[in-house]
């Protein structure tokens, strides 16, 4: 494991930051996956536990939580960030690597803190928080989160060990990505002998798709585009894609997973239309970093997996990435 050279604290000192805490408000990023709500349900037990007063927040002013997330225990105490009036003593943000993944309400209880913390495991060039720790090399965020857990003396049971699990099962693609190795795999054996079951949380993340995910998937299946010769996919929703078939935004997630696992390829992207912007994620299956292709376009993530939002038209947005996965696989190539 290896910290960003923005981490300025150690696990121990976050703990210890936490147990001089009373009022504690935990917030992952905007758009929430399974390992930034993992991340905060895991460290709302703990902390609640402890007897601490905690509450957790979207950051979203008025998404509500998917519901796959539903089965993890206190996933129903979350409230909106723009409503929390409460005081705050401690902001704990889990996940989001900066004050652009965290949105406008968020941030704004995050300045309004005694102490900042920032936990996560996405690269960042600078620090958010008052007390920063990143491990870029952590597979999850839960994975760090169920260590520090272990620094603040709480009993690893089985809700907290779902929590992580889940987060880590995100993050891994159930084990599948590359940032699987045997660390990993160690501390999912930890979380398993706590109590957690990968059944269940499987079931829930991964087997509770809509009618309106299938229907965007056969349209993804239509628009798609290889290019490089094979080597990358490019595919699309528009918005009357989403209109007609009723679906929400958690319908499209699966999407482009389906564009990775086709044979040949080596980088997929899925482009979503939304009002004034079209929304991006990218995946390669091998060590090319998609990430450098996020960053100019304001986005991030991990070298694997990275997201971005692009300002301009749906069809633009297929034109500039088309060329910008062109020239990383060229760059790959001549290396």
């Amino acid at each position: 494991m290896s910290v960003t050279p923005e981490t300025n604290t150690t696990l121990e000192e976050i703990a210890a930051c936490l147990l001089k805490s009373t009022n504690v408000c935990i917030c992952g990023h905007t758009s929430p996956d399974g390992d930034a709500v993992g991340s905060a349900l895991a460290m709302r037990l703990a902390l609640i536990a402890l007897g601490k007063d905690v509450t957790v927040v979207l950051a979203d002013d008025k998404a509500e939580l998917d519901a796959k997330f539903d089965f993890l225990p206190g996933s129903d105490e979350y409230i909106h960030a723009n409503a929390y009036k409460g005081a705050i003593d401690t902001f704990l943000c889990v996940d989001a690597p900066n004050a652009e993944r965290l949105g406008y309400s968020a941030t704004k209880l995050h300045a309004k803190a005694s102490k900042s913390i920032t936990v996560d495991h996405h690269a960042c060039a600078r620090r958010m928080s008052d007390l920063s720790y990143t491990d870029p090399d952590a597979a999850s965020t839960t994975i760090l989160i169920w260590k520090l857990i272990k620094h603040l003396g709480v009993n690893m049971g089985k809700d907290i060990a779902t929590c992580t699990l889940s987060g880590l099962m995100t993050d891994t693609g159930s084990f599948q990505y590359q940032n699987v190795d045997g660390y990993t795999l160690e501390m999912a054996s930890e979380m398993v002998s706590a109590g957690a079951c990968p059944n269940e949380i499987s079931v829930n993340l991964f087997q509770r798709r809509s009618i309106a995910s299938i229907q965007l998937e056969s349209i993804a299946i239509k628009n798609m585009h290889l290019i490089c010769d094979g080597r990358a996919i490019i595919s699309w929703i528009d918005m009357d894609d989403m209109k007609r078939t009723g679906a929400v935004k958690a319908d499209t997630d699966t999407l482009i997973n389906l564009l990775r696992s086709i044979d040949g390829v080596e980088v997929a992207c899925m482009l979503k239309e939304q009002k004034d912007a079209t929304r991006g994620s990218l995946r390669s299956k091998d060590d090319k970093d998609v990430s450098a292709i996020a960053a100019k376009f304001g986005g991030g993530g991990h070298r694997a997996a990275a997201g971005f939002t692009f300002s301009g038209s749906l069809s633009k947005a297929i034109e500039v990435l088309s060329e910008e996965i062109g020239g990383l696989l060229e760059e790959d190539a001549i290396r």
